[in-house]
């Protein structure tokens, strides 16, 4: 079966969760410190533990402002804590169907309810009369005994009528046995039950990291009392792993062959690990069984002592296990405990993950999600918990949701409070709930709304817009445009380009700068230098002008560029800008600013102040009228310059 909403009551500090759904492979509950986010989990976790030490109760779980009222706001009854809708999968309704009939479910929809007497309760849509029917109509009954039987809607009534029979055909006696055995007390839904597989949940979080230096004498006592702590679990799997158990661990006299076994099964865990662990892949774990020293602090000054340690192969030194990354060091625990409960089960499971990766490096926290999608949510139900952007799914936000605790104020100031709420949708009136959402969505917009695979930085937004507009001209003329494989993006200068390619993750992309200044040598050699990009990589326009300086504006040509500024502003007669002679300005936008600063009354009741980026908007509306007032040399001189650059930039491009 597949968990698609659940609903907690009555919970610690949770009243009323409300019905909330779940994703089918990965479901993010996202929400502040202290919202309730580790109290859903525990309560999920103890519907069906896979430790099945844990259950409700109600003197210690139930909500402390009423626990007085409990009894009086129940009726006497067990609190309802957990409601969950399952839905069945495709073989066990054919299970269902070979063994009671086509018609048997009513629905593929089931619900599991658990209350404080710690009793699970099924709720099951089925059609009863026609599992009776499909019984009847496959048993060994004679045509006679089953008119005798006649029209029954009841498992209770179809063993009554059997057992009222009078002849003990074997037909009678087989119809009896099946109903004694595969329908305990003539129910139907324990029959169906039987049928369903319910998932048991695995609950992971910080407290279950494996220490270490474990006392065999310590864990062994707490086994035998039944009070092992949740790192003894991991232990405990890992000493599975190996195939020993903790009692031959302490009394083992073969210490290379216990060590043998031990370092098999990390060998195992870490070769999975490794392939989504990309911090530092130089890591072994190494194991050693060591006497106490009398020296050492309690409980690790008698009897053996199991000890862990990390060795890092690049600076050949080794720690303790403990004084490892948390990160590290909760990854490792939780692929033990998850590769052996998968191993002893061998069944689909829920995983609850509680603040997975909450001290790893956020590079680290997108490697761990990758692990979710591609290791986990296959054959597992994954529901985590978070409040760190970098573990929110920002390509999948349907399968966020969000946990508040509610507190409503009224008119007259008091406070209700409502409890621990879970949003079904990514939807909040809380800014600390919404944060990690925002982060992540903010940061996966500048990873991708400007970035493409094959990026082409330039200075400035009017840039952008002249490169694209010229590229559509050469197009219309037949020439070599752009590839449009290139995403063209504004960087603000060449100055920036360093923190533009670290900040985006300039190690997976294709990036080309097309620079304004040619003279800018030392910012292109530093660029050369930090091999931030390759030398054929850097464009000049002035290179592709013949000028010291140029802008891309100086490559449309200055009888060009004027006309679009004029036509941009509406400039006519002694307000025109005038076409300077050749030769005679080294920057046509220079010449454009000092004619606005000197003219002031160019454009009437306008600050003259002039703004580069409104012809490069106004050509890219109106090129195609613009372009037909050119002829001759300079349309062609104009053309010849951008067809060039292009070229060069196109061959950049993989075939």
């Amino acid at each position: 079966m597949k968990l698609v909403r659940a609903r907690i009551q009555n919970f610690r500090n949770i009243e009323d969760s409300g019905e909330f759904s779940l994703d089918e492979h990965i479901t993010c509950l996202v929400g502040k410190n202290e919202s309730g986010k580790t109290t859903l989990l525990t309560a999920l976790y103890r519907l069906n533990p896979i430790f099945r030490d844990a259950g409700f109760q109600w003197q210690i779980d139930y909500p402390r402002r009423h626990l007085s009222d409990y009894e009086e706001r129940h009726d006497g009854k067990d609190a309802d804590v957990i409601t969950t809708w399952w839905t069945i999968e495709p073989a066990e309704k054919q299970a269902i169907s070979n063994a009671f009939g086509a018609g048997a479910l009513q629905s593929d929809e089931v619900v599991v309810k658990k209350d404080y007497g710690n009793v699970i309760r099924w709720t099951i849509r089925f059609d009863e009369a026609a599992i009776v029917q499909h019984l009847i109509d496959t048993s060994s009954l004679h045509d006679d005994e089953k008119a005798h039987i006649g029209s029954v809607q009841t498992m209770a009534e179809l063993k009554a009528k059997t057992e009222s029979l009078h002849e003990s055909s074997p037909g009678r006696w087989q119809c009896i046995q099946k109903i004694d055995l595969d329908f305990p007390e003539a129910s139907v839904s324990q029959a169906i039950v039987k049928l369903l597989d319910l998932p048991e949940f695995m609950l992971f979080s910080q407290y279950q990291r494996m220490q270490g230096q474990v006392s065999l004498e310590q864990i062994q006592q707490r086994e035998s009392s039944n009070t092992l702590e949740a790192a003894d679990q991991v232990f405990i799997a890992l000493c599975k792993m190996a195939s020993t158990t903790i009692a031959q661990v302490a009394s083992i006299q073969d210490f290379e062959s216990l060590i043998s076994r031990f370092e098999s099964a990390s060998n195992k865990i870490s070769a999975e690990m490794f392939r989504y662990w990309s911090q530092n892949k130089f890591l072994k774990v190494i194991f050693r069984l060591d006497h106490a020293l009398p020296g050492d602090p309690p409980p690790f000054n008698s009897g053996r002592i199991f000890r862990t340690r990390i060795l890092n192969e690049l600076h050949d030194v080794t720690v303790p296990f403990d004084d490892r990354s948390t990160g590290f060091v909760w990854f490792f625990s939780f692929l033990v405990l998850f590769s052996q409960m998968k191993k002893q089960h061998q069944k689909r499971m829920v995983l609850l993950l509680d603040e997975p990766g909450l001290s790893l490096h956020g590079k680290a926290q997108a490697d761990l999600l990758r692990y979710f999608r591609e290791r986990l949510a296959p054959d597992h139900q994954v529901i985590y918990t978070t409040h760190s952007p970098f573990m929110v799914p920002s390509d999948n936000l349907l399968s966020v949701r969000t946990v508040e605790d509610m507190v409503v104020y009224h008119e007259n100031g008091e406070p209700e409070v409502k409890g621990t709420k879970v949003g079904s949708e990514v939807l909040s009136t809380d800014p600390d709930t919404l944060f990690p959402l925002q982060s992540a969505l903010g940061y996966e917009m500048t990873q991708s709304l400007f970035v493409g695979e094959h990026t082409l930085l330039v200075t400035r937004p009017s840039d952008l817009l002249f490169l694209r507009a010229m590229s559509e001209v050469l197009r219309s003329h037949k020439r070599i445009p752009l590839d449009p494989r290139w995403t063209i993006c504004p960087a603000g200068g060449i100055e920036k380009v360093s923190a533009f390619m670290s900040f985006f993750g300039g190690n997976r992309l294709h990036v080309a700068v097309l620079t304004d200044f040619a003279s800018d040598h030392e910012r292109v050699e530093n660029l050369r230098r930090w091999n931030t990009l390759r030398d054929t990589h850097i464009f000049s326009m002035g290179a592709s002008t013949g000028q010291q300086e140029a802008d891309v504006e100086d490559m449309l040509g200055t009888g060009l560029y004027v006309e679009i500024v004029n036509a941009c502003y509406g400039l006519k007669g002694r307000q025109a800008l005038p076409v300077p002679s050749a030769g005679a300005v080294a920057r046509i936008v220079a010449y454009a600013e000092e004619h606005f600063r000197t003219q002031q009354d160019v454009v009437p009741g306008v600050n003259p102040k002039f703004d580069r980026y409104a012809p490069a908007v106004y050509f890219t509306e109106h090129q195609s009228e613009i372009i037909k007032k050119l002829f001759g040399a300079d349309l062609k001189a104009t053309l010849t310059r951008f067809e060039k650059l292009f070229t060069e930039l196109n061959a950049l491009l993989p075939e």
